[in-house]
């Protein structure tokens, strides 16, 4: 076993390999490829360990094949000096597939195996509370079930820390909700589950406690998460275009195991690019009945994508898939709202402390609907909402997609002025509006002196199921022409349907942190122009 054995010396990608070193390698069941480099080492000292938990507890600990090709592509790359490449290393795998074992084994290479540095200082983080003590709980049992590993290592349960008895290195397990600060000198950091994460911010502050060490590495060991945005979808796009030979960064790797986007519930093909680790960690048995429910109960599809497949996808179905949406991504044309035609608009007002849009809507020869939207959000606490609602708040505002009006909250002073100067140049004929606080800006309005044609538009199933249909319909036909408005694109993406008995629909929120105005008002924008249109076709088609 390789116990407070450091990696080999610098300058070597292999070491040389005893009688007895040759040995150890065939009685842990090393593969012949790995033998003399570091992920034999590796994988002799997590072959030498007890599985803690599962249907294999109590036997010896066997990796994977996608777990052994990981520790490959993390620890054989090495520079001229001998240092470490990857310095951050993402394997994604839908759950139940060994994830949490696969973060045990690492932190304890590091903590009292061959990759030990002395004064090691190692973490598993994680959103909870209780997902943090999944993976100190592995490393305890770990470390109790084997003789040499006990003696070595003192484990405090009561602190969830584990600390080395020779050198004083230790490991511990910390939450983002348990908050506090985090200081400099980590030398490594598996997070576990990372799609859970609410914001970046506990992702953030650990990348910047590693950037003091020679060989920092970041371990994120995580199922996708279920939207673009999140930062684990970010990075694991980011190593997905290293791959591919778009991006040229040899500190990061990743590794996903994925089904196709789209692929059928019951396409066993399509489980395992998944879950490779099926008769392993994975009962095919459960999860083939897992995949009948949904295949049944539709509201657990998206959920079962997500946790059984690995794919990004919303645990409630989106208003419009991103498919969709991407059609009517073509430029849109701003003169349009000044050559004199009827000009369209939909405003959603919300807390002073949030989002408010009015987006305008015209049609151009060719029946296309360009929309063209303004958005406002109080200046002063950019950052702090951005964090909140994990959107780049900072970034839309100075490129201009979202316009910071001065102040922590709302002046509709300031929102009404913006429409007056609008009106002054364009033909508005109607205006939708949701009256959640419309007697504010009409005040505001009043004093201002700013005269808009406005409609009431209720945000309930009679008024929106007719508007979402006629929207869909648009979007469908690539003739919803937005540019790729990132602050739309958002907001339609955080938006679900809610339907009753009836079938008629309405929009509500995905999450919590999201926010869906400007694609409410998109909408409303849509049924003034459109479903105006329609009424003023049929009215003519009964005039003699």
């Amino acid at each position: 076993m390789f116990i407070d054995k450091q990696a080999p010396s610098a300058g070597k990608s292999q070491i040389g390999l005893t009688s007895e070193l040759r040995h150890l390698m065939v009685l842990r069941q090393v593969p012949k490829k790995d033998w003399g480099l570091p992920s034999g080492r590796a994988i002799a000292f997590a072959h030498s360990l007890i599985v803690p938990a599962g249907k294999h507890v109590g036997k010896p600990l066997r990796l994977a094949k996608p777990q052994i090709e990981f520790i490959r592509d993390v620890y054989n790359p090495r520079d001229k000096d001998g240092q470490r490449k990857r310095r951050q290393a993402v394997f994604s795998v839908a759950r139940r597939n060994g994830k949490t074992l696969l973060a045990a084994v690492i932190i304890l290479l590091h903590l009292v195996g061959p990759f030990k540095k002395p004064n090691s200082v190692i973490a598993s983080a994680a959103t909870t509370r209780k997902q943090a003590s999944i993976v100190y709980r592995f490393v305890a049992r770990m470390v109790k079930m084997n003789v040499v590993l006990a003696k070595r290592l003192k484990v405090v349960d009561s602190t969830k820390h584990v600390t080395h008895r020779r050198d004083g290195s230790f490991y511990s397990a910390i939450a983002a909700e348990a908050g506090g600060q985090f200081g400099e000198g980590l030398d490594l950091v598996v997070y576990d589950e990372l799609s859970q994460a609410k914001n970046a911010l506990l992702y953030d502050v650990l990348m910047t406690s590693l950037g003091a060490q020679v060989e920092p590495l970041m371990m994120i060991i995580s199922t996708q998460a279920p939207a673009d945005d999140h930062i684990l979808s970010e990075l694991i796009d980011y190593g997905l275009k290293i791959r591919a030979g778009e991006i040229e960064d040899d500190t990061f790797t990743v590794h996903l195991y994925a089904a196709e986007s789209g692929c059928k519930l019951l396409d066993e093909r399509e489980w395992k690019k998944a879950n490779p680790a099926f008769g392993d960690y994975r009962d095919i048995g459960e999860f083939r009945a897992a995949m009948k429910r949904a295949e049944k109960v539709p509201s657990l599809e998206n959920r079962l994508r997500n946790l059984y497949l690995n794919q990004r996808v919303q645990a409630k179905a989106p208003f419009l898939s991103p498919n969709v949406w991407v059609r009517g991504a073509k430029p849109t044309v701003e003169d349009l709202l000044y050559d004199g035609r009827p000009v369209y608009g939909g405003l959603d007002l919300s807390a002073r402390t949030d989002l408010s849009a009015f987006v305008m809507a015209v049609e151009d020869d060719e029946s296309n609907i360009h929309l063209v939207p303004r958005i406002w959000t109080p200046g002063d606490t950019l950052d702090e909402r951005g964090l909140r609602d994990r959107a780049p708040y900072r970034v839309w505002a100075d490129k201009g997609f979202l316009i910071p009006v001065p102040g922590q909250v709302l002046d509709y002073d300031s929102l009404a002025a913006d429409v007056g100067e609008l009106s002054s140049t364009i033909p508005f004929a109607n205006v939708n509006y949701d009256m959640w606080r419309i007697d504010v800006l009409k005040q505001s309005f009043a004093r201002l002196g700013v005269d808009v044609p406005l409609s009431p538009f209720g945000q309930g199933y009679k008024s929106m199921s007719p508007a979402i249909e006629s929207f869909e319909e648009l979007a469908v036909q690539g003739k919803l022409f937005h540019g790729g408005h990132p602050v739309l694109r958002w907001c339609i993406s955080n938006a679900v349907i809610d339907s009753d008995a009836a079938g008629n629909r309405k929009l509500t929120k995905a999450k919590s942190f999201g926010r869906i105005d400007a694609g409410v008002a998109a909408v409303m924008a849509v049924a003034a122009c459109r479903l105006r249109t329609e009424a003023e076709l049929d009215i003519a088609n009964l005039v003699a």
